[in-house]
């Protein structure tokens, strides 16, 4: 059974939706991406937090900046809606962001896509200088001064606290620790991480460099 925080998620969802997003974090925590994480809420399945780790060299190095992933029932053929909580100088906080891959650019969406390629894709957008809905313009300055405060607002929200806060050093390592232990998944739906993920407004813009 897959545990979060010791406990199991409730799964009142569509099948198909469950069977999916239960594969996705089996392989996520089989091959952790560098600098992020994400969990399901214990509470819901289809309700997740991600935590990305400002990449060194870029302004937000040092920081640590949660997320939140809502998807729908009908997943993997809908995507997600993506936010950002932590506040961060690049995107305003728990606002729905306008990406290829969010609930904003359906058409624009690849069921083959997956956890792991969305919040990667969100990590490459948020080092780019690309405006979209939800994005924001601040200065190198102010970005390195909420980095320096993403700690102890992270510290205060409860979600963090329940699924991050005793979670290893996100600098790449596999740490074994990090890994839930979800149960063998049924029949996968569609391919997980089959593709890498584009973001940007699918009206014309995407962001290079994507994360690996």
């Amino acid at each position: 059974r897959l545990t979060v925080g010791g406990r199991t998620p409730a799964c009142g969802m569509n099948k198909v939706a469950s069977t999916r997003l239960r594969k996705e974090y089996k392989a996520f925590w089989q091959d952790p991406p560098e600098f992020v994480k994400a969990h399901p809420l214990e509470s819901d399945m289809l309700d997740w937090r991600f935590t990305i780790q400002g990449p060194p060299g870029s302004p937000f190095e040092g920081g640590e900046y949660m997320g939140k992933l809502k998807f729908p029932e009908q997943y993997p053929f809908k995507p997600p809606a993506i936010f950002m909580l932590t506040p961060n100088g690049r995107f305003e906080t728990d606002r729905r962001l306008c990406l290829s891959m969010s609930d904003y650019h359906p058409e624009s969406w690849c069921p083959a896509w997956s956890v792991a390629t969305i919040v990667k894709g969100v990590l490459s957008f948020m080092l780019e200088n690309e405006q979209t809905t939800g994005a924001i313009v601040t200065s190198d300055e102010k970005k390195r001064e909420l980095a320096k405060a993403s700690h102890a607002w992270n510290s205060a929200h409860k979600d963090y606290k329940i699924l991050f806060a005793t979670a290893p050093a996100m600098d790449g390592t596999k740490a074994a620790a990090a890994a839930p232990e979800p149960s063998a998944p049924a029949a996968a739906v569609g391919s997980a991480g089959a593709a890498q993920a584009p973001v940007g407004d699918a009206a014309g813009t995407s962001a290079s460099g994507a994360v690996q």
